[in-house]
């Protein structure tokens, strides 16, 4: 029985160093944000599954004991900012604000930290070629001379109402979510700056490491229990003796 805990256990660590593993991938990432998991108890998932109308069995009860990865969540905090010198990157000055864009597949607005901007056509569009939006939700036009930061729309979203979504962006979890749109954006972001990555490289290493590490111990401990029940079967089907 203890390989269904044992089991459990290695899956909790895959999920963790895939996502450890997504961080460290974009460290490099302009305005990545890295995610966490955290874990629930199995009292929690028992409760919410009899809610649902599951009826649990007494090999549920007594070996299902490991606590699961319950729900990912975003890192607000705001990663450092570098000095670019170019004019059309922009960076936020305020950990829960984001830019919006227009997805160019589904047409939904979406929301970044990432201030990479480019002029495409005399549109200014972020770093995949989606344009950038105005307060009014409208494309931004870019005129040689002409001052078009005050166009740019900043709204403020809680954390915990977004979800990563493609081309590190973000999309709101569901309708009639409060978005609050900033009417004027004045000291909302700064010009000729970019807001890094905030994924901690040594710490998500070191995390890295430790959940290989439970994940092989799970996988011995797996393996001593089998050769265990083989030797135990072996002598149980020895009748010589």
């Amino acid at each position: 029985m203890a390989k269904y805990p044992l089991a459990a256990s290695m899956i909790n660590q895959i999920n963790r160093i895939d996502m450890i593993s997504n961080n460290l991938a974009n460290v490099n990432t302009v305005g990545f944000k890295q995610e966490g998991t955290t874990e629930g108890s199995f009292n929690y998932y028992l409760q919410r599954a009899q809610q649902d109308g599951f009826n649990p069995t007494k090999l549920n009860e007594v070996v299902n004991t490991i606590p699961k990865m319950d729900t990912k969540y975003i890192h607000a905090e705001m990663g450092p900012i570098v000095s670019t010198g170019n004019a059309l990157d922009f960076s936020l000055t305020q950990s829960d604000t984001f830019f919006k864009v227009r997805d160019e597949k589904s047409g939904d607005v979406v929301y970044t930290r990432d201030g990479s901007f480019k002029n495409l056509n005399g549109m200014l569009v972020d770093s995949n070629g989606q344009a950038v939006l105005s307060i009014d939700d409208e494309p931004i036009a870019i005129e040689a001379g002409e001052y078009f930061q005050g166009e740019i729309g900043v709204v403020k979203i809680n954390y915990d109402d977004l979800e990563k979504y493609k081309d590190n962006n973000f999309k709101i979890k569901e309708a009639g979510i409060n978005i609050e749109q900033l009417e004027n954006n004045d000291g909302q972001f700064m010009q000729g700056s970019l807001e890094k990555s905030n994924v901690n490289s040594v710490s998500s290493m070191v995390a890295l490491i430790d959940a290989h590490r439970r994940l092989e111990q799970a996988q011995k401990a797996i393996q001593s229990e089998s050769e265990m029940n083989e030797v135990l079967v072996q002598k149980i089907g020895d009748t010589s003796k």
